[in-house]
This record gives structure tokens, sequence and C-alpha cells, in this order.
């Protein structure tokens, strides 16, 4: 990959297995450079969770340098305790990005089905298979950093113009 290309951060949050991935991008060509997560153990308490993945994505981002994130959009949650501790997981992972000055995007999930699969209901599975093939992997990643590779795609789809995608930034 050329050094005139981009690098994307995407992250798929959660308090215990937040997604992260940076895809880079020269022309039409993507590469994956670098994709897992960030665990954090049950057994810790929360205030040590958020500020462990804050540290993490810190970490992440001076090693790799991207220039801008892409992060899952907030989605609707019966249990009133879940949605709070992903917002404040989520509170934690944009205020480590802005820390560090990046540009942060947010996506719907069916936005990224749409920008990876091109069918905005589609099944995690076909969008994982998919981003293998865009990224020419040899190995399915794992859920959580295959939801955050998908979503540093769409990030890029939405910026080169590949997708009608328009991004909202937060």
């Amino acid at each position: 990959m050329s050094k005139s290309g981009i690098r994307i951060l995407g992250i798929d949050t959660s308090l215990r297995s937040t997604g992260v991935a940076v895809v880079a991008a020269a022309g039409s060509r993507m590469a994956a450079v670098e994709y897992g997560a960030i665990r954090i153990p049950q057994k810790l308490p929360l205030s040590e969770c958020l500020k462990r993945l804050s540290s993490g994505m810190e970490e992440l981002i001076e090693r790799t340098r991207p220039e801008a994130a892409a992060i899952e959009g907030v989605f609707f949650s019966k249990n009133a305790n879940t949605a709070v501790i992903l917002g404040e997981a989520r509170g934690a992972v944009i205020t480590a990005c802005a820390k560090k000055g990046l540009p942060i995007y947010e996506y719907a999930p069916r936005r990224v089905k749409q920008a990876i699969v091109g069918f905005g209901g589609a099944e995690k599975a076909q969008v994982r298979k998919m981003v293998m093939s865009l990224l020419n992997l040899t190995e399915e990643p794992q859920e959580d950093a295959g939801d955050a590779l998908a979503l540093a795609i769409c990030h890029l789809h939405s910026r080169t113009g590949v997708s009608a995608l328009m991004a909202d930034p937060i």
C-alpha cells in the first residue's frame, strides 16, 4: 500500500470485547493493517473497564496512525442497563479518538451491510465473507473484528464515492 493512501479505524464497541480494525486504502486497493479486539476481563469493575478500553484505543491509534474513525451507530435495546453500559463504552472510545484528534463518523448497521454486501438486511456471516474477499484475508476474522473491518470499509466507500452512502459525523 502506498504512502499516499488513507487509513481508517473501524470500531465495533462493547464493554468486554470491542472490535477494532485499521484498513488502508490507496486508489481502489484496500488492505487490513491490523484487526482484533480489545478484551476486558469479566471480573473488573466498570470504571476499570472504561479506563482500559480508552487506553487500549489510544495505544492502537498511536501505533497505527489512522486518519479517521468509523464507529457503529447507537441501536435500540430492550434492556436499559445494557444500553447505558454500551453508551459508557462508546463514550470511552469516542473520547480516546477525540483526544488523538481523529474525526469520528457513525454508521448504522444497515448502512454498513449495504456498503459491504449491497443489501441492508444481509446476515453477519455474509458481511464477514465479503470483508474477507475485499481484503484478501485467508482466515475469517473473529466476529467483533469482522464488524470493525466492515465499518472501516464502509467509511472508505463513503469517502471515495464507491457507494452512495453519507457518513454521520459525531
